[in-house]
């Protein structure tokens, strides 16, 4: 009998072993996905990336406490805005993974640069908040900035 005692415990402890290792490799996906977004932001435009990482239902808080709710209207708003002087940079300092894994959030410290007439640029430092969900596809699109 004693044996069997032993064994349940082993069994509990690798399963907590798989389950951390899987919320690691989820975290490193987030990180990844937020890192390829910001490369994008730069390479392309902050527009584009901020359309293709958006699921198709997803907000972001602007100015003034300002929602915009929807891809379509997330790309419109980013390309009405001149950035071609501006860039921006981020990275993620806290990464959080449901326990189920779909959804996730992050923040952490970013930077706007604009570049002004005559060359000077001004910098804007400030915190993000991203919320992730896990599309069918395994990708991950968020729903909230």
């Amino acid at each position: 009998m004693k044996p069997i005692y032993l064994i349940i415990p082993a069994i509990l402890l690798f399963g907590t072993c798989i389950s951390t290792k899987s919320k690691e490799n989820t975290e490193n996906e987030i990180f990844q996905t937020e890192k390829a977004f910001e490369k994008m932001a730069s390479e392309k435009s902050i527009a584009e990336a901020f359309y293709y990482f958006a699921d198709e239902n997803a907000v972001i808080k602007r100015e003034n406490d300002t929602l915009i709710s929807g891809k379509e209207n997330i790309r419109k708003y980013y390309e009405s805005i001149d950035n071609k002087n501006v860039s921006v940079k981020w990275t993620p300092d806290f990464i959080e993974v449901s326990e189920n894994g779909d959804l996730a959030y992050t923040y952490g410290k970013y930077t706007w640069n604009v570049k002004k007439n005559g060359g000077k640029v001004v910098q804007h430092k400030g915190i993000f908040h991203t919320v992730w969900k896990k599309q069918s596809d395994k990708s991950w699109k968020y729903v909230w900035d």
